[in-house]
């Protein structure tokens, strides 16, 4: 998949394209299913895949007090709509400028000069420009002005349940339901970072450990112990996973990602690796004395070593 970093980097004569907005955080089901119907537009047409999306929420420029954490970083965001198969993304960058362009410049500007689009596929709520003056008839206005076709995607609803959104896989990350959120998503939720120097509580309990960097990528979900996966250069190694600032011990300063990978030692300090959270196992507690928590610990390790199984 190509990557267009803003709009000065798509070339002359792009196109025809079929392309979707949107944020994408998360690229989950609800996403999927506008690229999906996106790519069999473009294949019966003969027209470029693209996804259109920006380097932050908007509300992070336009409402910062309301802005939510992000499900994934842009980094791997980029990642997930180059799996989806599609050719390029446009990435723009959500800056003043860009929130003070009127719609219809919007129009012209990305979907006509710069991607030749021929299709736009979007969401039911969708809307665009400054001071979100776009709507679906807008689009469906200037399309039909300016010859491109405008397709309104309906919500994912598993079952019975709400939309499938970005909000509610946050949510559900947020109470630790992470094997939920994974169905939600279409993907394991997942946290990159380096690996760094911890205070080494783990090896001395017998269960050495890769902590991860403060400044990771990826929305970390609720305190607690998981069963998942660690990799390191494409290599997958089961794992168990705590999150959290460990309350057995005194003086642990803020929440930690640790992982402790299965029957192995590996040295990964100072790579970048990520890591998969598949269930919960159980929540944060603190423990009356070591012993305790290494039995538990143990009991921990069995329970990941379980569900990982093919069987589990």
């Amino acid at each position: 998949m190509r990557v267009f970093d803003g709009l000065g980097e798509v070339p002359a004569g792009f196109g025809p394209s079929a392309v979707s907005i949107g944020k994408f955080d998360g690229v989950h089901l609800g996403h999927r299913s506008v690229i999906a119907r996106l790519e069999a537009i473009a294949a019966a047409e003969g027209l470029e895949r693209v996804a259109v999306t920006f380097d932050r929420n908007p509300l992070a420029l336009l409402r910062p007090e309301i802005c939510p954490e992000q499900l994934v970083s842009t980094r791997q965001k980029l990642e997930l709509l180059a799996a989806t198969g599609l050719d390029a993304t446009l990435l723009l960058r959500f800056d003043r400028a860009l929130a003070d362009v009127p719609a219809e410049e919007f129009v012209e500007r990305v979907l006509l000069d710069a991607l030749d689009a021929k299709a736009v596929l979007v969401g039911e709520d969708f809307r665009f420009g400054a001071r979100g003056a776009g709507d679906v008839r807008l689009l469906e206005r200037m399309g039909a002005e300016r010859g491109f076709a405008v397709e309104v995607i309906a919500e994912v609803r598993p079952g019975d349940e709400r939309r499938v959104s970005s909000t509610w896989i946050r949510e559900l990350l947020g109470a630790g339901e992470v094997r939920r959120a994974g169905e939600l998503l279409g993907h394991t939720p997942t946290v990159t970072g380096l690996v760094v120097h911890g205070a080494k509580r783990g090896r001395e309990l017998g269960f050495p450990t890769a902590n991860l960097s403060p400044d990771s990528e990826g929305l970390i979900p609720a305190d607690g112990v998981y069963a998942g996966w660690l990799t390191d250069a494409g290599t997958r190694y089961p794992a168990a996973i705590s999150v959290g600032n460990n309350p057995t011990f005194e003086g642990v300063p803020q929440r930690q990602v640790e992982a402790y990978v299965l029957d192995r030692e590996l040295d990964l300090y100072d790579r970048v690796v990520d890591i998969e959270f598949v269930e919960r196992i159980r929540g944060m507690v603190a423990f009356e004395g070591v012993p305790r928590l290494i039995e538990q610990m143990h009991a921990d390790v069995d329970a990941a070593r379980a569900i990982l199984s093919p069987e589990g």
